[in-house]
């Protein structure tokens, strides 16, 4: 039976890659507030699996994901 941990792990590592390959096919773009909110999600959630695995780069790579995906919603939602 998958753990809730790998599950978090998978679906944060799927809601960044979905919003990654949405933005390459031009179907989002960076200011896209669907964009931004698979960016936080997945990085939120992939920060989360890191720590459960004490995996340090990881977690400071998602992590630092996370924070500039916050700050990009917060910028976007000002200028709206």
């Amino acid at each position: 039976m998958i753990s809730l941990n790998l599950l978090f792990g998978i679906v944060g590592m799927m809601a960044l890659l979905l919003a990654f390959i949405l933005n390459l096919l031009k179907f989002l773009t960076q200011d896209d507030l669907s964009y931004i909110i698979l960016n936080i999600a997945g990085g939120g959630l992939s920060t989360y699996y890191a720590v459960s695995l004490n995996a340090v780069p990881f977690m400071i790579l998602e992590g630092v994901w996370t924070l500039f995906a916050l700050y990009k919603l917060f910028k976007v939602l000002k200028v709206h």
